[in-house]
């Protein structure tokens, strides 16, 4: 049976950390947190559920904290978890099986990563993570943030799910004040971080500036598919509050150029000509949504509803704009029976009632 150290990295969290642990302590082989200077009860906390809890300077690098918490790891294979994380209570048992089937050879587990959820808390945003990783020097963290373990070895998936219940909004200038920390020193970003850090550009309302990275993280020949793909998403969302609305839609296309459709892309391009008016072009992009498999092992952002629900609301937005009822009606059905707790629904369905 394979064992598991839970390593975390930790500051401040005294409000997310009890409800962590206890959503995992009792299944994994051990548990080492290391605290990068909190000032509440999180190391008093912690040390309720384990005695390897040690101290670690933050050197703006979450990766260089990370590392220490794997270098004090015992068992087989390190399981990484944030405090505001949690194993929900129907994967405990998929969790224990996966424990009792690994294969011995396994050097990496994929996870799901749910990191956003709807009003009736199904998610509505994920995506793969390494989540349990061979303990050997081979595998260690890379990058001062958005830290990421390449995956290499034998990699095993799992549909566990691991989720994200943050509450707060932490310190939204952390990543960018890091990343442009790391560009005054004078370093280069890799491309991986350009895709990043024009991301971080763009929630900031730096428009021009998020265009300028991702253009040219768009031109590197390096720079991983799906972080291309995505980076045509953001990019065109910056053309159009920058009012390029040509150039947004160039960008949209232009996503195709790296690999086949994405639904998360034909739902933005439906609602690129859905918003112009243009109705029947609208409809052709949202029935290829719902035309399009959805892949989660790409390891890419997933969102479920593109594939299924957001497209089947938009053509009865779509088909009532253009006059066909009865069709309008049938697709509002479609989208009622993904999410029957829809408000959007609710307020389509007594639409059509009254009339």
């Amino acid at each position: 049976m394979a064992t598991v150290s839970l390593c975390m990295i930790v500051k401040n969290e005294e409000t997310y950390l009890m409800r962590c642990l206890d959503s995992v302590a009792d299944l994994v082989d051990e548990i080492v947190i290391v605290d990068t200077g909190s000032a509440d009860r999180t190391m008093e906390i912690a040390s309720g559920y384990t005695d390897k809890v040690y101290s670690c300077p933050w050197k703006d690098d979450f990766s260089d904290a990370r590392n220490e918490s794997f270098s004090r790891a015992a068992m087989e294979y390190c399981m990484w978890l944030d405090a505001d994380d949690v194993l929900e209570a129907s994967e405990r048992e998929k969790f224990l099986e996966l424990k009792q089937s690994l294969p011995p050879d396994a050097d990496m587990v994929m996870m799901k990563y749910h990191t956003s959820f709807d009003e009736a808390g199904n998610p509505s945003f994920s995506y793969y993570r390494e989540r349990w990783i061979r303990n050997c020097a081979d595998y260690r963290w890379t990058g001062a943030v958005h830290e990421v373990i390449p995956p290499s070895g034998r990699v095993v998936y799992s549909d566990i799910a691991v989720s994200h219940k943050k509450t707060g909004v932490g310190d939204p200038d952390r990543n960018l004040r890091l990343y442009q920390k790391a560009l005054a020193a004078g370093e280069t970003l890799e491309p991986r971080h350009q895709y990043y850090y024009g991301r971080e550009l763009y929630y900031h309302g730096r428009y021009e500036e998020a265009v300028s990275v991702l253009e040219a993280f768009l031109l590197e020949k390096e720079g991983w598919v799906e972080n291309k793909i995505e980076a045509c998403s953001v990019c065109a969302d910056c053309y159009l509050r920058l009012g390029q609305d040509q150039a947004a839609l160039n960008t949209l296309l232009r996503s195709m150029g790296f690999d086949l459709p994405r639904a998360e892309l034909c739902c933005e391009l439906g609602k690129y000509f859905l918003e112009r008016g243009d109705y029947r072009i609208a409809v052709y992009w949202y029935e290829t949504a719902l035309n399009t498999p959805k892949n989660e092992r790409r390891e890419g952002f997933i969102l479920p509803d593109c594939y299924d629900y957001v497209p089947f609301l938009q053509l009865c937005v779509c088909y009532d704009r253009l006059g066909d009822r009865e069709k309008a009606e049938a697709y509002n059905e479609k989208a009622g029976s993904c999410k029957p707790y829809s408000r959007s629904y609710q307020y389509n369905k007594k639409y059509f009632e009254e009339l």
